[in-house]
């Protein structure tokens, strides 16, 4: 589907300025030819003496030809880009068969997370090879950017300046030896122009047959000067997009309510409140709650009052699917027979799937000649992006210390009260005598407050980068780059809607310092006080004027959730050029240094102090604030390309790294190819790499969190591992969980290697295909608590017991085991002149032959590939994009296919009993139209069809009854847009 590298040796035209935003392929579209303009191949021959169709390649100092090269290289033009409808750097990202499925982009970070997730705010990421977005190394013009404010591990791939984009280059394979940690997954640059003439615009709208998710786009690029006969050149290019707001109730696959498939929600948190038997603090209600310690026996036999009693199922109820998103909750999926009688709610549907984001993004350039070939140039970009994460409703529930909400019998309350207890009185009439014992006592419930509104989190991004820099040529013979560069990425989070002030202290007694609550008598604090008071009405669907009123007067909306800054300041210079004649042809070699300062700080909420009146559910993370943490970076690399005759290359690289806090460390790379014949191209590759742990992972303070699920059981008592196994062994457990980071943790280590095959029969036919592997230990992250159950004989000193339960598990940052990657990339490409035109194919697939990971050296290696994973990267065995185009005068047309292979579903307790219960999850396949049409010169249109058929993403278990995130389908594989309608404007005015 998009252009591809296959390092062959092609002829390349000259690079065509006839449109603003695209540009042009070469003259076939079946080898790896790149276009490229004056600034990376300059009229000189250069002081290396290399031609004019040698430039520095992505993954090598030395110049050489782009199509000859012994690593494989994709290289995408904006051409393919607008040809594929594509809006935005995530959109691009994902469209990589070569890049991982992990939760990177807006859609799969949007919903309830944990741990360091939480700083993913407003990121979409690149994840290579599926080693990780930490482990894919993001350059802008060669040069590293500054990782995202809030999270400080991976680039935020939005804030490229995509309205200046000349192509990217996708390296597909190891790259410490040359550009130090982060390159194990390979390495993306982005190139920019870099000597525009003239005055551009390009609009783009991207409009959705469903309603909801529209994607705009708008910009404008100009610049004057040629850099060859007037020696300077000076450009700018400015963009603005926006992604529309897309909300899970918008899409009918969005439904977490197919028990007969094995799916339903765990949540009794329901917009019509469950009665509890819970008890709450006798601040709040001196006498006890109404069915505090009481059993009511249900048809099963269980304690109802225990599993949670919900009017709308009761016998002659309503129903719970009476309320929009209700469902009876499963008892018996979910192995819970005291539930008989609740209801649940699909949180999944009030999740937004496409978040809204506004990001303006702008890029300038000045260069100049001097001193015959010399360039000096300064380069400055940035961003300003606005993000907002909206997920489900708070869930109000009842406890016996700090949230003591109960609903009260009052004058304003007694109509709803009595209903309430009439209808539970009559479903048990053999407790109707302790029910009458305890009327007047307060309600104790779970409830999901609708009234409330979508808890939501509105980020704000800014980026900046400042680049000097000079090139030329060095005693005649050899070249010099050299530049300095100042970059920053600031981002912070406030609270929107859907949070409130508790109002209570620790004990559960109102805290003087909380907002008093509107309409309601003195001392009534907090969200606990406008329930406690009766203004709110957990039982009902709407409230009155004065219960909004309440609701605003308690507000929290606005309030700074944290923040963070990144700040990379770094220089580089590097020389090359030729070392002696070998075998008729020249030895050339680089050499270079790099020194980088590092600054991350992480910034906490006044809100969060202790002395603050609480805000309720806001996940603070004042524990992990950073003071400015600093780390220094200074680096040696040489790379030496040796030919021996005409047909063997062999290239070197090694680079030393001195990091703070970790030493030294030492990585070489070996490359060769070898062409037995012109048609044959043999390749391949070795290389060590490495990854230093995050600021996050190593400084961040420890976190402990409680576990509202019921799906866990000790595997020592119950070896079958599942609540439904004999009771009580396998009774729910609900550990408390440790989160934090690691002083102690030392960086990730890799090894990899490639080997691979290009063939080319004709300049109209190539074919490729390379096998990669990589290895790597000490890998950094952490485990979720089934994963450290499964493996709890491994882990003695992370659980702990009270009473023999097992009531705290330790989840911190730790170096843990290993990972094991392996697969083959293929890339196909066909032209033909057919009826007076041009017929154009071509596919780009992964297939994953390998993908496992242990915990510890001493634990086997768990099988990955094609299995579901509630975290982390998804291995899924096959991607493909395909594309067939016909390009005849001004009209181009095109059909592409995008294919992603099905994988092991999730199977919650009892859901594979399930009569429509898919063992596997279905391949996700669309179709993409495009038709572009230039009818004067300068000027294309184009206009697309994504998603031709209106396929929606396969179901899929996604739910995690731990965190309450997920739903029916995988915001890691599938676009949720559905049917989409593209047009492009590319205008090159003069």
């Amino acid at each position: 589907m998009l252009l591809v590298g296959t390092a062959l040796a092609a002829p390349l035209p000259a690079f065509a300025q006839s449109t603003v935003g695209a540009t042009q392929p070469a003259a076939t579209s079946t080898t790896a030819e790149k276009p490229r303009d004056d600034a990376d191949a300059t009229n000189r021959t250069g002081g290396s003496g290399a031609t004019t169709g040698d430039v520095i390649v992505t993954g090598s100092r030395i110049r050489r030809d782009p199509n000859d090269s012994p690593l494989p290289l994709q290289i995408i033009t904006t051409q393919d880009i607008i040809r594929e409808g594509i809006a935005n750097p995530e959109q691009l990202i994902s469209f990589l068969s070569t890049n991982g499925n992990g939760a990177d982009n807006l859609a799969s970070n949007s919903d309830v997370v944990s741990g360091a997730q939480r700083g993913t705010n407003g990121l979409s990421a690149a994840n290579l090879r599926g080693q990780g977005s930490a482990s894919t190394l993001v350059l802008l013009n060669g040069r590293r950017v500054a990782a995202h404010g809030l999270q400080g591990s991976a680039v935020d791939v939005n804030q490229i300046p995509f309205a200046a984009l000349e192509r990217v280059e996708v390296l597909k394979d190891g790259a410490s030896a040359i550009y130090g940690t982060d390159a194990i997954g390979g390495v993306i640059n982005f190139i920019t122009r870099k000597d525009y003439r003239g005055l551009g615009v390009q609009s783009f709208v991207d409009v959705t047959e469903a309603g909801g998710g529209n994607i705009y786009r708008v910009s404008g690029i100009a610049g004057y000067g040629d850099l060859n006969t007037q020696g300077f050149n000076v450009m700018g290019a400015v963009a603005y997009s926006s992604n529309r707001i897309l909300r899970g109730d918008q899409r009918d696959f969005v439904n977490g309510n197919q028990p007969n498939r094995g799916l339903s929600i765990d949540t009794r948190g329901t917009p019509i409140a469950t009665i509890f038997n819970t008890a709450v603090t006798s601040l709040q209600a001196p006498l006890g709650t109404l069915t505090q310690g009481l059993t009511l026996t249900l048809p099963n036999g269980a304690n109802g009052a225990g599993g949670g009693i919900n009017i709308l199922d009761l016998p002659g109820g309503a129903g719970c699917d009476s309320v929009d998103g209700g469902m009876a909750y499963d008892e018996v999926l979910w192995a819970n027979p005291a539930t008989q009688y609740a209801c649940a709610w699909d949180t999944g549907r009030a999740a937004v799937i496409q978040q809204p984001l506004d990001t303006l993004t702008y890029y300038t350039r000045g260069v100049v000649r001097v001193a015959g070939e010399h360039e000096l140039f300064l380069e400055v970009t940035g961003s300003n992006a606005d993000s907002a994460k909206s997920f489900s409703n708070a869930q109000v529930s009842s406890n016996t210390s700090n949230s003591a909400f109960a609903y009260p019998l009052n004058s304003l309350t007694q109509s709803t009260y009595n209903d309430v207890f009439n209808k539970l009185r009559a479903a048990f009439p053999g407790q109707a005598a302790s029910l009458d014992a305890r009327y007047g006592r307060p309600i104790a419930f779970r409830w999901r407050c609708l009234a409330c509104g979508p808890r939501e989190y509105e980020t704000n991004t800014k980026t900046i980068r400042t680049t000097v820099g000079a090139e030329g040529p060095l005693f005649g013979k050899w070249d010099y780059r050299t530049g300095a560069s100042y970059a920053k990425s600031e981002s912070s989070s406030l609270l929107g809607s859907g949070y409130y002030y508790r109002g209570t202290l620790a004990n559960g007694a109102y805290d003087p310092n909380a907002p008093q609550v509107a309409g309601a008598p003195a001392g009534f604090r907090g969200l606990v006080g406008a329930i406690n008071s009766g203004l709110i009405n957990p039982f009902s669907l709407t409230q009155t004027e004065a219960g909004l009123a309440a609701l605003q007067s308690i507000s929290a909306e606005g309030t700074t959730l944290y923040g963070g800054q990144y700040e990379v300041k770094q220089f580089d210079g590097s020389i090359s050029g030729p070392l002696f004649d070998l075998f008729g042809r020249k030895v050339r070699a680089a050499v270079g240094v790099d020194y980088r300062r590092e600054t991350y700080e992480f910034n906490g909420s006044d809100a969060a102090d202790a002395t603050d009146p609480v805000i309720f559910l806001a996940a603070f993370d004042n524990v992990n604030a950073l003071t400015p943490k600093k780390r220094t970076v200074k680096a040696a690399y040489a790379e030496v390309l040796v030919p021996i005759g005409d047909r063997l290359e062999i290239t070197g690289a090694v680079r030393i790294d001195d990091y703070t806090g970790f030493g030294t460390t030492t990585n070489p790379k070996i490359s060769a190819k070898y062409r037995p014949i012109d048609p044959i191209m043999f390749r391949g590759s070795y290389n060590t790499g490495f990854r230093v742990p995050s600021f996050n992972q190593i400084f961040n303070g420890t976190t402990l969190s409680p576990n509202p699920g019921n799906t866990l059981v000790d595997p020592t008592l119950c070896p079958q591992g599942t609540v439904s196994g004999p009771q009580p062994a396998c009774a729910p457990i609900t550990p408390d969980s440790l989160t934090g980071g690691n002083l102690g943790l030392g960086p990730e280590t890799s090894k990899q290697y490639s080997v691979g095959v290009v063939v080319e029969p004709t300049r109209n036919i190539s074919f490729s295909v390379d096998y990669w592997n990589i290895a790597v230990d000490d890998t950094i992250g952490t485990i979720t608590i089934p994963q450290l159950l499964a493996n709890i004989g491994a882990f003695p000193e992370r659980i702990e017991r009270t009473n023999g339960l097992i009531t705290l598990v330790d989840l911190r940052t730790g170096n843990f085991g290993s990972r094991r990657t392996e697969g083959l990339e293929i890339t196909g490409r066909a032209g033909f002149e057919v009826m007076g035109g041009r017929l154009t194919t071509g596919l780009d697939g992964t297939y994953l032959l390998k993908k496992k990971e242990k915990l510890l050296p001493n634990l086997p290696y768990s099988d990955l590939r094609g299995v579901f994973s509630l975290t982390g990267d998804l291995g899924l065995k096959w991607k493909h994009n395909a594309f067939i185009g016909y390009r005849i005068d001004d009209w181009n047309f095109t059909i592409s296919q995008i294919f992603r292979n099905g994988y092991r579903n999730q199977a919650l307790p009892g859901s594979a009993l399930r009569p429509d219960y898919n063992e596997r999850v279905k391949a996700y396949i669309i179709y993409n139209l495009s038709v572009g049409y230039s009818p004067v010169q300068n000027l294309t249109l184009t206009a697309g069809i994504k998603n031709l058929f209106d396929k929606d993403p396969p179901f899929a278990i996604t739910y995690d009854s731990n965190t309450g995130a997920g739903s029916s389908w995988e915001p890691r594989v599938a676009d949720p847009r559905g049917r989409a309608f593209t047009l492009s404007l590319d205008w090159k005015l003069f």
